[in-house]
């Protein structure tokens, strides 16, 4: 609406300064034309009265004082030309005369001579204003041309101009009320047909996949908007129904991967456990003076492994707080080589610069993590010819760094985005759930875990713990 009344009052400006100008034009033709004609009736009742020969020579002298009498009365200037185009007599002042021409151009006498009706009007501008030139032949009474008749014709718009410019003004007064009337129809008509669209506009907003959402309901809608509204309404039953269903579904899933994880950290003691018993029964000699000490040590090496099974079991009952945490101040290095001392593996070395690194950690955990990154570095080195883990300790500032080296196959460039996702395993690393819950631990303790590996020369998983656990004193 509002386009239409800009482009009518538009076109209507146009078309009336299109019209005032072709009335203008009009009006000064006919006007020239009414005074050429008064004109010419007055120099032929001059030559009608004359007692001079009415040839060429003689014009100056018939029309020698009337052409100022007929000027005056008419109040139209006009000249008298020779069929050469030369100027015999002019109404106009002497001064005048001098500095315009005196002759007329070729142009306008080929044009007056070619001329069906013997008359030629020229237009033309001078100093920002418009006039027009018509040329006749003055005839004798033989109707033989004898002199050319040229009435100067200025053109006053003044009149007009200010006409039109009123006429804009009221017409530019009109469009705005216009304009405004159509803006505030617009605006009402719109409001109207869109309120029943806002209503289900906020509802859309409002939805949400974690609450209950509510229908709409519009009275008396449009066909339209009620076939919008009984698909909305419609769209909330069948997300109702499948947020019950994802609900259901992440529930489940969610305890098949933590029995998975339990499943998978409860065997990672199992197997040293078994090496151990196996190597302690082919070793075993009563005779040995050293018996009690490695029985002894066996011993530990065992209750240690069962500690840990006995934590994860106690903590499969809550899984949200799976494993807990039992913080304590530790001497990292210790317990590091501590965790090492079940595996049997002769390429295993570890390396720390200081006797003694304390921090606040959890004991169990921080076995985790040393033999899940072991293993996997353990499993990464099954084909190698000269296998070696290098396991370091050492202190940054205000952190622990634990680094795992190993020369196995490394990993591939497109599984790193995926190497710490729960579910993900390869066979030739044999990377699995174990790095999740590596993963997991540290980041409960506000530290980091990263890795660098390059396929066929290795990797290096490093992680960094605060030696203040600040997620304890919180």
């Amino acid at each position: 609406m509002i386009v239409l009344v800009m482009i009518s009052s538009v076109l209507i400006a146009g078309v009336t300064f299109y019209q005032y100008r072709e009335q203008t034009k009009d009006y000064h033709e006919v006007r020239l034309g009414k005074k050429e004609e008064q004109v010419k009736q007055s120099v032929n009742f001059t030559l009608k009265q004359t007692t001079y020969p009415q040839t060429t020579e003689y014009l100056g002298l018939i029309f020698k004082d009337d052409i100022y009498q007929i000027s005056d009365v008419l109040s139209a200037p006009f000249n008298i030309y020779d069929l050469d185009g030369q100027l015999i007599k002019s109404s106009r002042p002497k001064f005048e005369i001098e500095t315009s021409s005196n002759c007329l151009d070729a142009e306008v006498l080929n044009n007056l001579g070619s001329s069906a009706e013997k008359r030629y009007v020229e237009r033309a501008s001078a100093a920002g204003d418009q006039y027009q030139a018509s040329y006749t032949y003055i005839n004798d009474k033989r109707f033989k041309p004898i002199g050319i008749l040229n009435l100067p014709y200025y053109e006053d718009n003044s009149f007009y101009d200010k006409e039109l410019k009123e006429f804009l003004i009221r017409l530019g007064t009109v469009c705005v009320l216009l304009l405004l009337l159509a803006i505030g129809l617009a605006y009402f008509i719109s409001k109207y047909i869109t309120r029943s669209l806002e209503t289900v506009s906020d509802m859309m907003h409002k939805t949400d996949l974690t609450k209950r959402n509510e229908k709409i309901f519009i009275e008396d809608p449009s066909s339209e908007i009620g076939r919008l509204v009984d698909s909305y309404n419609e769209m909330i039953d069948e997300l109702e129904q499948s947020a019950a269903k994802l609900a259901r579904s992440e529930r489940e899933q969610a305890w098949r991967e933590m029995a998975k994880q339990v499943a998978h950290e409860i065997k990672n003691p199992l197997t040293p456990m078994r090496l151990s018993v196996q190597s302690f029964e082919r070793k075993f000699d009563p005779e040995d003076p050293d018996i009690d000490a490695k029985v002894a040590e066996y011993s530990k090496t065992l209750i240690q492994q069962i500690d840990t099974m006995s934590n994860i079991a106690s903590a499969f009952s809550n899984f949200a707080k799976m494993p807990a945490q039992q913080n304590e101040t530790l001497n990292v290095v210790k317990i590091v080589k501590l965790a090492l001392d079940i595996f049997t593996e002769e390429y295993i070395h570890f390396i720390s610069e200081e006797e003694e690194i304390i921090a606040k950690l959890d004991r169990t955990q921080l076995i985790r993590v040393v033999t899940n990154l072991v293993k996997n570095a353990i499993q990464a080195v099954p084909d190698v010819e000269s296998p070696r883990i290098l396991v370091s300790v050492t202190s940054e500032d205000e952190y622990v760094k634990l680094s795992v080296a190993d020369n196995g196959i490394g990993i591939q460039d497109e599984f790193t985005e995926k190497i710490f996702e729960p579910k993900f395993t390869t066979k030739s690393s044999g990377m699995g759930l174990g790095l999740g819950m590596v993963k997991n631990i540290v980041e409960t303790y506000k530290g980091t875990i990263d890795f660098s590996s390059q396929p066929e020369k290795g990797t290096v998983f490093t992680v960094r713990f605060p030696k203040e656990n600040l997620a304890a004193t919180a």
